[in-house]
């Protein structure tokens, strides 16, 4: 629930966004996260070679790779600004809680005094302890949010100018970085056993946020504006885009990441029920947090005394300021702000180190067996961290008018979520239903788990879940907008161009492989594509497709851990 949101649009109240999300969650993100996870698990293999499957298409695992590089470069921010709040967090007063800090403006006030100013007469009222008037509320701005737009992300004019290093960021960065590659070194055994903890304590912390946050008086508005649909909205095309969109990014569709953790499950562990289980949790929770975060938006909406959907943007800063807001109005503030910022760095963590030990997988995959080095993984690994690092250093300097916001959200909006994962799911249920065959994977998921899954999946990818994603892939380009930060700062014309060179640089990675594979090959059409469409099978399925094999336990090591690391990945 503490993922950064992947389309920066304006904020769907959930009552009208619940019904494209629901139906979308079952004709393609249930569908397509089973198919990720079995794939895996049948193939034994990370994001490229699982797609041996049918090696004509291995450009689905080279576009995944891409998009999870991108991924894991940018993502990493949220956890360097939560590392930074939670340090923060040590001190007596927290420092977004109050105007006397030197990078608060002269429109920052601390309590806004409405009911004071409720008669028309009193405009020239001073408002409070402060020096504003009544007049001037409609321009107040809260601590909180001169914080996180003056202190964290370090204001500029404009994308072209990129401004100084922030070095109090650039360390948070360092620092999360050292902690990826400490938990991604040796592997998903060694990093398993953290996540029973990290899985259960943010709820412990979101339950105690809620309480607080429906005590405060505006809490009732913020949850109905939450639930209560506006049956209007679904005319429009952005919902749908953005539903759609939401669960190919929270349930990590297409990113290769689901396939390199299904690899290591036991041959024969039920993914089906394993499926549903984990989409079930994922957008339960996330439904949870939303009570949390409209509570909180409610209370902040009546105290400043506007809309609910002009507290703040929608994005990553939401997590900076609707928590930040709720955990300063508790007693013992800094012990809570530390508890939430560090539930929000754990949680941020293990979905990082899934996303690295995705791409590293797919990258040793690679590797032939006889190019063995003692420390391979290890130098993987660190290689990976560090080149995601250089990067990163774009989004903590002053470049655009929110410091790296502006870096930051165009790698969000091109690169790894929208457009790309929904055409990557797209070709995964193509190949799959198409090329190899729905009803023969269904008789392989059945080999696997012992029973045939029902029906509805091999309709879904056949049919109902490629139109899905095509369709939205279409409303997304007919309804394509320039990007915007907070619809103020327009991207300039260069800025979008190295936004659809990032989508670009994995989409094209499906059709250029197909093409390339071949032009290289001999024989006719036919005799190519039967070639280059017949699975390479590994050790395993040999044994897999003896007729007198009696137990297929013994086949792949592989223990409960890493249905727990998949779970907290999801969340």
């Amino acid at each position: 629930p503490l993922e950064t949101n992947p389309r920066p649009s304006s904020v769907f109240p959930a009552g009208v966004f619940l019904i494209p999300y629901l139906l979308i969650v079952i004709v393609g993100g249930i569908p397509i996260f089973f198919l990720e996870i079995a794939l895996g698990q049948f193939m034994k293999a990370g994001s490229i070679n699982v797609w041996n499957i049918a090696p004509l298409f291995k450009g689905l695992g080279f576009a995944s790779m891409v998009i999870v590089f991108f991924c894991n470069t940018y993502y990493i921010m949220v956890l360097a600004w939560g590392f930074y709040y939670l340090i923060k967090s040590f001190s007596s007063t927290l420092p977004w809680s109050t105007c006397d800090n030197e990078w608060n403006t002269p429109s920052c006030i601390e309590i806004f005094h409405h009911q004071d100013c409720k008669n028309g007469s009193l405009a020239n009222t001073t408002v409070g302890n402060s020096n504003m008037t009544c007049a001037d509320l409609a321009d107040a701005r809260s601590p909180i949010i001169e914080f996180w737009e003056h202190k964290v992300l370090n204001i500029s004019s404009g994308l072209d100018e990129p401004g100084k290093l922030n070095w109090e960021l650039m360390l948070c960065l360092m620092a999360v970085w050292v902690l990826v590659y400490f938990c991604v070194w040796k592997g998903v055994k060694s990093t398993g056993k953290i996540v029973y903890f990290t899985a259960t304590f943010p709820y412990v912390v979101l339950i105690i946020l809620l309480v607080r946050g429906v005590t405060l008086p505006g809490a009732y508005d913020g949850i109905m504006y939450y639930i209560k649909p506006d049956w209007s909205k679904l005319e429009e095309a952005q919902v749908w885009i953005d539903a759609g969109t939401q669960i190919f990014f929270s349930y990590a569709i297409g990113l290769g990441a689901l396939t390199a953790l299904g690899s290591y499950n036991r041959f024969n562990n039920d993914c089906y029920k394993d499926a549903f289980v984990l989409a079930l949790i994922n957008s339960g929770t996330s439904f949870f947090a939303g009570f949390v975060v409209f509570s909180i938006l409610g209370f902040m909406a009546a105290e400043q005394g506007v809309d609910i959907s002009q507290v703040a943007e929608s994005g990553p800063g939401l997590a900076f300021i609707a928590y930040p807001k709720a955990v300063s109005l508790m007693p013992v503030a800094p012990l809570w702000a530390a508890l939430f910022f560090f539930m929000l760095l754990l949680l941020g963590l293990d979905s990082q180190f899934v996303g690295v030990e995705g791409f590293v997988t797919g990258i040793l995959d690679l590797i032939p067996g006889k190019h063995y080095h003692r420390y391979k993984r290890e130098i993987a690994v660190a290689i990976c961290c560090l080149l995601c690092f250089i990067i990163d250093l774009s989004m903590v300097t002053q470049v655009s008018w929110k410091g790296g916001m502006y870096v930051f959200q165009l790698f969000d909006y091109y690169s790894a979520s929208g457009m790309t994962l929904l055409w990557q799911a797209f070709w995964e249920c193509i190949v799959v239903a198409w090329v190899y065959g729905a009803d023969r994977f269904m008789d392989d998921v059945a080999r696997m788990i012992g029973y045939r899954p029902f029906p509805w999946m091999k309709w879904c990818w056949s049919f109902i879940t490629p139109c899905v994603c095509i369709g939205i892939f279409l409303f997304h380009l007919v309804n394509y907008k320039p990007l915007t930060y907070n619809n103020v700062y327009v991207y300039p014309w260069w800025g979008e161009v190295i936004g659809w060179c990032l989508a670009l640089s994995s989409m094209l990675c499906i059709p250029t492989t197909v093409l390339y594979k071949l032009f290289r090959a001999r024989g006719t059409f036919k005799e190519r594509w039967a070639h280059l469409t017949s699975p390479v099978w590994g050790a395993h399925h040999l044994e897999y497709m003896a007729p007198d094999v009696k137990a297929l336990s013994p086949l792949s090591p592989g223990t409960d851990d890493n249905k727990v690391i998949i779970f907290e990945s999801v969340m």
